[in-house]
Order: C-alpha cells, then structure tokens, then sequence
C-alpha cells in the first residue's frame, strides 16, 4: 500500500467524519431554534347566547381573561347570538368543530329549562357535553329598606294572590329567577302575583322604587344596591347547600320544606365531538381559574362565587333540574326567553 493512497483515505475519512459532525451539530441548533420559537397561539371563540352588555354577556366577558391566562396559547373572542332564547348559541356551539375552537358559555337551570320549554330543544343538548362550571351566583330575595322581606314567609305573605297582594317581580320569563319564583308558588301550593319583566334592570328598578312585594333576582343584578342599602333581603340556600357570603352579600337562609334552584351555575360547554383530552385540559384550567386570587376579587366585585363543579356534577345537577322543570311546566308552563 502506497503512502500517499494511505494519506488519501485518512483524508476522505475525516472529511466525511467532519460532514457528519457538521450534520448533527446543524439538525441540533435546528431542534433548539424550534425549541425557543413560541407555540402558534390558537384563536378560541367564545359563543354567549346574550345580547352584548346583558348580564350573561358580562360574566362571561369577566371570566375571559382568566381563562386566557390559565389555558396556554389561547387567544379568545366573545362571539354573542342571542337568538332563539340562546338556542341559536347552542346551535352554533353543537355544529363546530371539536378541537377547542369554539366553546359555549352555558349555565343551568336555563340550559335544561330550554329542554323543557322549547320543541326540539333536548336533541341539541345531546349535541353537547358540559365540561365544568365556575360561577355560582346565588339568587336574592330583595326589596328597598325597611320594607325588605327577611325570609320566605314574608315573600309569601305579601305577594299571595288574594285582594292585597303585591306583585313578585322577576327578570323575564323562562329566566332563573323567574323559574325560582314559579317553583316557590309550586311548592308552597298557593298563587303568587308573579310579574316577569322585560329585563333585569327593570325588576331592579320596580324594586328600588318600593312598588313590589319583592323581586328576585341574580346577586350581580342587586350587589350594588345592595351594598349603598338602597336594596335589602336574603339569599337562599338550597337544602344542604353551604354558601360562602362575599363581601356585601346579603344574609343566607334555609327554606324548610322547599328545594329550590337557588343559584345560577355558569361555565364551559363544547360539542360532543370534543375528545376527553381537550375537556381534561379545559377542566384543569377551570380548576386553575377558581384558584386564582384575582377571580376571587372579580367574583366579589361581580357578585358570584368563584366554584368548580365538574361536569359529571353538573351534569347531575342539570339532569335534576330538567326533571323538576318538566313537572312544573305542566302545571305552570312559560317562554323562554333567555339562556341566563
């Protein structure tokens, strides 16, 4: 073997060693360069069955940019279809695709009360899956000092459909409140004057100006008054229900005897087609939501208790209400008109 056949091959050796070498070092400052790049961040639509600005529309507008914060690379929008008392919502929320694209902002008993009232309605719920609630709000009995009613008894002593009754102002028809006020009637077996009106903001009003019995309505409709005393009265627990009171709340009571939708319970909803590993990566920032100091703050400011209810709770509790619902309608039916 010639020397200089022995200096060629050393030299196509370690050239080739040199290649390969500069090969790996480039797929590895490739895979780091990928590494430090930031993930492409997904653009999630948040579908409200409200009108923009109501009460609805508001919660969960609040509740935006906390889960924003605790689901990575996600970069939501609200997107409100009020049509159809929220059905249109539904609609939009079922037909989607099921990678977290879109997501629906739901909350019980309206959700299972549309079942009820509105044909066709349980078929599109089949269409969803609940995924998890953290918004409680509760539900207060109120009227303005010193005429504010301090339990269950009063509300009904003064708005008893007799010859003196006053009227028992709620939010519209089919709403949660108005659905408590209907259960109340039911399951105390007298007829109450029961006045729904067109929104909220009107029964607050009829309330502020001393021309109802009592109104019931959402803790986020009355905290305000509430907390100036120009609104006074009670929240009302649930059997068995601990209900933590925020700041400004009013006092809780029990109803004996009575089981009523005494909360409104808002959250996340997705289409049926969603896998479980996007609903375990919703749940655990739902989870994460609840557990952030700064929810706790808005939640005392807007007048809900930052809690998680996970969905096959949920579920449960929307399963109970749809039953108790459909008794009630077929002795007191009503319209819906709104998703809560």
């Amino acid at each position: 073997m010639s020397t200089g056949g022995s200096r060629r091959r050393l030299l196509a050796a370690g050239l080739a060693g040199c290649g390969l070498a500069l090969a790996g070092g480039r797929r590895a400052q490739a895979r780091q360069t990928q590494a430090r790049q930031p993930q492409a961040r997904q653009t999630v639509t948040l579908v409200v069955g409200a009108a923009a600005g109501s009460g609805a529309d508001q919660h969960a507008r609040a509740f935006v940019p906390f889960l924003e914060r605790h689901l990575p690379h996600a970069n939501l929008t609200v997107e409100n279809l009020p049509g159809e008392a929220g059905l249109a919502a539904l609609r939009r929320l079922a037909d989607a695709q099921g990678d977290g694209s879109v997501l629906g902002w739901v909350a019980t008993p309206a959700l299972p009360a549309r079942a009820v009232d509105t044909v066709g309605a349980g078929a599109l719920l089949k269409r969803l899956v609940l995924v998890g609630a953290m918004q409680q709000e509760p539900l207060v009995f109120t009227a303005a000092p010193p005429d504010a009613p301090a339990s269950i008894g009063a509300v009904l002593r003064r708005t008893v459909a007799d010859g003196a009754a006053r009227a028992l102002g709620t939010p519209p028809a089919g709403s949660p409140a108005h659905l408590t006020a209907l259960q109340l009637q039911a399951q105390a077996g007298m007829r109450l004057n029961i006045v729904a009106f067109p929104s909220a903001a009107a029964a607050r009003q009829a309330a502020l100006d001393g021309t109802l019995g009592a109104a019931v309505l959402g803790l986020g409709d009355v905290l305000a008054a509430l907390r100036v005393d120009e609104l006074a009265g009670f929240a009302l627990a649930a059997p068995g229900q601990d209900m933590a009171e925020p700041g400004g709340m009013p006092p809780v009571v029990h109803a004996p005897g009575l089981a009523l939708s005494a909360a409104v319970h808002r959250g996340l909803a997705v289409p049926a087609s969603a896998g479980a590993a996007l609903v375990e990566r919703l749940q655990a920032a739902l989870r994460a939501v609840v557990a952030d100091p700064e929810c706790h703050d808005q939640a005392a400011a807007d007048g809900f208790l930052p809690r998680y209810l996970d969905g096959p709770d949920w579920r449960a509790l929307a399963s109970g209400q749809r039953a108790a619902l459909a008794r009630l309608w077929l002795a007191t039916p009503w319209r819906g008109t709104g998703i809560g």
